[in-house]
């Protein structure tokens, strides 16, 4: 589910227009350096037209980050759920490849951007999880907490791995994935695991 599904098409379009402008520039200079003039001329819009979408420049980024790391979670997600396992190793390994693509492209300022990155997707996973882990009530703590103590595992361990990159991405991901489904409480079978099911929680 998209995080705008129901804005107009027009303000969905205008949207598009900032975001792709914001990517161009800030493969030329530093956000620092941008006004909110070059981001509506690059766009072929109005200083006003910004403003009636965002606040500021700032606004902007933090919309992009949410919207571009969410399309890139829910496409590969598309038919899974966020605690089977195979979905647990796709988050993670979504988590990764956005950490990778943003330091590819904005290296010089990866760490400015950091705890926008970092507040974006972790209220994602969390949801994602949140959501399937809802319906447990044999759990001995809350959906709540396992939730955000799951997002802010993955988020941490994959921004340490972005850092190193000790090991593939894949490697990376079959290591951290018990530690994050202990943290859910989830009981995974071997054979389980190798399907790809629905997690169970530890009774």
């Amino acid at each position: 589910m998209p995080t705008t599904p129901h804005l107009d098409p027009r303000i969905r379009r205008t949207r598009q227009l900032l975001m792709q402008a914001l990517t161009e520039l800030l493969a030329e200079k530093s956000f620092d350096e941008l006004s909110i003039h070059d981001i509506a001329e690059r766009a072929t819009l109005s200083r006003a037209t910004f403003y009636d979408h965002f606040p500021d420049k700032f606004a902007l980024l933090e919309f992009m980050i949410g919207e571009s790391f969410h399309e890139l979670l829910h496409t590969r997600l598309e038919g899974s759920k966020g605690t089977c396992i195979e979905g647990l190793r796709c988050i993670i390994l979504t988590v990764c490849t956005y950490l990778k693509q943003l330091g590819a492209h904005c290296r010089k300022q990866q760490r400015q951007f950091e705890p926008m990155v970092e507040s974006k997707i972790k209220d994602q996973i969390r949801e994602i999880l949140l959501s399937s882990l809802a319906s447990h009530s044999d759990r001995s703590t809350t959906p709540e907490l396992a939730a955000t103590v799951a997002s802010w595992a993955i988020y941490g361990t994959a921004l340490e791995w972005s850092r190193t990159k000790a090991q593939s991405a894949e490697e990376f991901a079959d290591a951290v994935l018990p530690l994050i489904t202990a943290s859910l409480e989830l009981a995974v079978g071997k054979e389980a695991k190798k399907r790809g099911q629905v997690c169970s929680p530890r009774r």
